[in-house]
């Protein structure tokens, strides 16, 4: 196990830079969703989306004063492509079907298009209401099956820090959607559970292996906390990009090449993949190591083999040695 401590990426030695930034994104994320607010879909708030096809060089201004002239408030038109053919998706705060079937009537009319080019879909209030509901309920139960899963096979410390790294993602995620303005969705809500799933997968294996190192402790051989997180961490990184880098590549393509329901799941999962993966080593594993370097033990053993760097002791006996 010594022998690799010289090759180590020092992450512990940098964990107030890597804390520091996370600090800062969640800061950010917060005045985001406070100053600008989250957009949601007609799925949570009611509504009425019409899907245009094929609408070939019709312009998103033609469309909107098409829908405004016929009796739209403020449309949000957003273009597509479907099939190689341009689109368009609008959605508008109408819940009566018979009206949102009128006024999309009338606006395909205007632009000379015929019923075959477009579909109507309205949601009233309750409907939103109940996903709404559902989503809340999904996200507090995953958060206690996880604490609980986690204290068990591991320790409550670790689990209460990676419930922290969890938060640490969703918070950003929706910060990005604040300051993009782009529209929550159950696609979304989807894949934010998703994220949940790859970001406590990315910890727990990190995790996994700092409990067996620490663990694992041969006699006559001291490690503080920081260098067996540092080590476990080194340990897996690799794995972690790999996965990470799997995971993404048809993300992207999702993000790049899918339709309008696919891209609200794609960019969901983009960002909170890249920032599940950042977390398990920039916050779940510096703020255990933390936590864990207050209890006696490892209090003993930082104030007398540790740098507070998260530095090895061979590299630091090395550096003793070269002076």
């Amino acid at each position: 196990m010594l022998s690799h401590f010289s090759h180590e990426i020092p992450f512990m030695k940098h964990r107030r830079i890597l804390l520091g930034i996370s600090a800062t994104l969640v800061i950010l994320s917060v005045v985001g969703l406070i100053a600008r607010g989250l957009v949601f879909g007609i799925e949570f708030q009611g509504g009425t989306e019409i899907d245009f096809t094929d609408t070939g060089s019709i312009g998103i201004e033609q469309m909107r004063d098409a829908l405004v002239r016929a009796g739209e408030v403020d449309p949000t038109v957003q273009t597509t492509v479907t099939d190689a053919t341009n689109g368009f998706l609008v959605r508008t705060t109408t819940i009566d079907p018979k009206t949102a079937n009128q006024h999309a009537a009338a606006a395909a009319e205007t632009l000379g298009l015929d019923e075959n080019h477009y579909t109507v879909t309205t949601i009233g209030p309750d409907w939103g209401a109940d996903v709404t509901r559902s989503s809340a309920a999904a996200f507090g139960v995953a958060i206690v099956l996880i604490i609980a899963y986690v204290s068990i096979r591991y320790e409550f410390k670790m689990s209460i820090t990676a419930i922290a790294a969890l938060l640490h993602d969703l918070i950003v995620t929706l910060g990005v959607y604040a300051w993009s303005q782009t529209p929550i969705t159950p696609n979304v809500v989807a894949a934010l559970l998703t994220i949940m799933g790859y970001s406590l997968y990315d910890t727990v294996v990190e995790f996994n292996r700092t409990d067996e190192n620490a663990k694992n402790l041969r006699d006559g051989i001291h490690h503080t906390y920081f260098e067996i997180c540092n080590y476990s961490i080194n340990e897996v990184i690799v794995r972690t990009i790999n996965t990470t880098i799997t995971t993404i590549v048809p993300v992207i393509c999702m993000l790049l090449f899918g339709g309008a329901t696919l891209k609200d799941f794609a960019f969901a999962m983009l960002v909170g993949e890249l920032l599940g993966t950042y977390s398990s080593f920039a916050v779940a594993s510096p703020l255990l190591a933390i936590w864990k370097t207050h209890e006696k033990k490892w209090a003993r053993l930082e104030q007398k083999y540790g740098s507070g760097t998260g530095k090895s002791v061979v590299e630091s006996a090395s550096g003793k040695g070269a002076e």
